[in-house]
């Protein structure tokens, strides 16, 4: 009985959602099965299944689950798309998204304390196939590259050489890029020659920091 309410709760975001931000079929039914109280602090269960984000521990938030959705489907998934990767894991809960969309998730958290927290969640939700590193995002995860997309969930100044060097030839990387007193979603394209961005929206995310938190 608990687990229909609980599934219930998640369609009627899904819904919620749709209504304002229409989604992808994919996209609507990935938010229908992971239960976004599992990734919210036990004082604000009450509140995992509104359209706010959430604060975490170390500064850190867990983003709007309108705001999830918007950085999902500007990633453009489709099922020619193996594998995400994601920097700035946080709870876990862009990931475990991304996990019912495509075969792969890599997710990068510079807080040890938040990268042990949302292993033992995916552990616990039975979310296979999402792999978690405790290392400074910037430096990407060259071992499992190139990606087909890549997603920063902090915003940043820049995007380094190196994270382009870790995407694939017309793949996909969309990020918070700070600009001037805003932050604003941008969505860049790899191709042969040269990197197209397109600026699609202003939003708020928590800064892109360097090194690793213990």
């Amino acid at each position: 009985m608990i687990e229909k309410i609980e599934l219930q709760k998640c369609k009627n975001l899904a819904n919620e959602i749709d209504r304002i931000f229409p989604l992808s079929t994919k996209t609507k039914e990935a938010f229908c099965q992971i239960k976004r109280e599992k990734f919210v602090p036990i004082g604000f269960k009450h509140y995992a299944y509104k359209l706010d984000a959430l604060p975490l521990s170390s500064d850190q938030w867990i983003s709007s689950p309108l705001t999830v959705a918007k950085m999902t489907e500007y990633l453009q998934i489709d099922d020619s798309v193996d594998s995400v990767l994601e920097i700035g894991c946080g709870s876990g809960y862009q990931a475990a998204i991304l996990s019912r969309l495509v075969r792969r998730v890599f997710s990068i958290e510079r807080v040890e304390k938040l990268a042990i927290q949302a292993k033992q969640r995916f552990k616990e939700m039975n979310l296979t196939n999402i792999n978690v590193r405790c290392d400074d995002g910037q430096n990407g995860w060259s071992g499992f590259a190139p990606y087909d997309r890549i997603l920063f969930s902090a915003t940043a100044k820049e995007i380094p050489k190196k994270i382009f060097d870790q995407l694939k030839i017309g793949g996909i990387l969309v990020a918070p890029m700070e600009k001037k007193e805003t932050h604003v979603i941008t969505k860049f394209i790899k191709t042969a020659n040269e990197i197209a961005k397109t600026e699609l929206e202003s939003c708020k995310f928590v800064p892109i920091l360097d090194g690793v938190e213990k």
